[in-house]
């Protein structure tokens, strides 16, 4: 077992937002692909990245977020395009840390299908690479198709996942602690490259890993690459309390969001840890425009873009989920609407015999387009089947209305920071970056430019001490 010493509190965020980009090359909104000017090439996605990257990193960003899948499927066409084909994560964070200097880079890990100490060395690579700035996503479990890729003859035994993210997690950092910081002496003199009792083996025997030890690198420039992680189950939650420094979660409402927070922060503490060293972000879709009306009409444009069954030939020949049809509208509203088009504008008469998931979609196409029934720009079932489909945390209009809603939540001590969506690139996210972020630096929210080099610096979190490992190199004990 390890012996962890006593680290420096962490310092807060000095009331600044955490800002970070999570990078989709094809779009967050399922027909952003499609807007004229959007990125849809992922054989081009290189220059992509690398275009992201400088303007998130122009605009102060304090992370990009790169998430991973490891598996694919035609149905994703429709429904997750930026899934069908995507560079791996590790892969990416590396190639971006070379065309960029201050940004933090966080990639993704799936802890079923790879090994810690793999793991701890290619994150401590990037680390030290990048100086300072990676920052390690850990993902617990994955899906069907995920799990057909990593298949094993035979039956294996069947362990509590968290349990073994626990252990992953005590391993990782057991290994970036085997070398003190100042192992390299460098002694040109008497030859002695290394001072051997500053490198430590782990000797870890757990439930689900035996590790030596010690990594061939050295400690990362952050002492502990930060961790992150994402869910909103219970587990999750106790999970990232517990080891994370970075918390992503989605809440439906603000409500919803400053109940989970203030939990959270309650369990963080429980674990013997500054509230303050856990980063809650909140995922976030804006829809931009120099206007209100511009930004509607952005959406509008992306409502318009997505594919439904019309009934038409060249509809039946995309071979649609059966969901994206006049047909499962109707069954969702609770109507016979067997006569409306997809693209015809719902009555007052219609509208009031809804049920009450039809009268939540009427809400949600009017914050996000200003559509109303009878109004001057009425709703169409379109629109309604769009709301019901695409339940991304969308927020349309101009720089003042998404910099209102990023300061709500964060003033109401629901979030510590934004996680930014992109419905397609580049307009989308390069106008938030000319637009909102000027606003949010206006307003105090966030800050101009950098005052840190490393991911751990951005999020006002202290560099680990080095854990007192006990262990022998090459026969000599420590």
């Amino acid at each position: 077992m390890t012996t962890r010493q006593a680290s420096t509190p962490a310092t807060g965020h000095d009331d600044h937002l955490v800002l970070s980009a999570m990078v989709r090359t094809l779009g967050a909104f399922p027909s952003g692909w499609r807007y004229p000017g959007a990125h849809n090439d992922p054989a081009k996605d290189a220059e992509a990245l690398k275009r992201v990257a400088r303007a998130a990193e122009k605009a102060g960003f304090d992370f990009l977020f790169l998430g991973d899948w490891l598996s694919t499927d035609t149905d994703l066409e429709f429904s997750d395009p930026h899934l069908l084909s995507r560079a791996d994560s590790l892969s990416t964070a590396s190639y971006l840390a070379a065309a960029t200097k201050r940004i933090g880079i966080v990639g993704t890990v799936n802890i079923s299908h790879s090994e810690p100490y793999a793991t701890a060395r290619a994150a401590a690579s990037i680390d030290q690479l990048s100086h300072g700035r990676f920052g390690l996503n850990l993902t617990v479990g994955t899906d069907a198709r995920g799990e057909a890729n990593f298949g094993k003859a035979g039956s294996t035994p069947e362990f509590d996942r968290f349990e073994v993210a626990e252990e992953y997690v005590q391993v990782l950092q057991g290994l970036w602690d085997g070398w003190d910081d100042d192992a390299f002496v460098r002694d040109t003199g008497s030859g002695a490259l290394i001072d051997r009792s500053l490198v430590s083996t782990l000797d870890h025997v757990g439930r689900s890993y035996a590790v030596a030890g010690p990594l061939n690198v050295q400690r990362p420039v952050q002492g502990h690459v930060p961790l992150m992680h994402a869910g909103t189950s219970r587990r999750a939650r106790e999970f990232s309390a517990e080891s994370a420094d970075i918390y992503l979660v989605a809440s439906a409402t603000v409500q919803e969001a400053v109940s989970l927070y203030t939990e959270t922060k309650r369990q963080v503490a429980a674990f013997g840890r500054p509230a303050d060293s856990l980063s809650i972000v909140a995922p976030i879709l804006p829809i931009v425009g120099e206007t209100r009306a511009d930004a509607h009409e952005v959406y509008d444009t992306l409502v318009d873009l997505f594919q439904v069954d019309d009934g038409s030939s060249d509809a039946a020949k995309l071979g649609l989920p059966a969901n994206r049809s006049a047909r499962s509208l109707r069954q969702l509203v609770g109507l016979p609407l067997a006569e409306r088009g997809i693209d015809d504008v719902v009555t007052a008469g219609t509208a009031a015999r809804f049920n009450d998931t039809g009268h939540r979609l009427l809400d949600v196409v009017a914050e996000r387009s200003g559509r109303t029934v009878n109004g001057a720009r009425p709703v169409t079932y379109r629109h309604l089947l769009v709301a019901h489909l695409v339940r991304s945390p969308i927020v349309v209009g101009a720089a003042s209305d998404i910099a209102d809603h990023m300061e709500r939540w964060f003033r109401a001590g629901a979030v510590d920071g934004f996680s930014v969506l992109s419905a397609f690139l580049h307009e989308q996210f390069e106008t938030f970056t000319r637009l909102v972020v000027p606003e949010l630096v206006a307003r105090g929210l966030v800050r101009d430019g950098y005052a840190a080099s490393t991911l751990r610096g951005h999020l006002n979190s202290p560099v680990p001490e080095r854990w007192a490992v006990p262990g022998t190199i090459a026969g000599h004990s420590r």
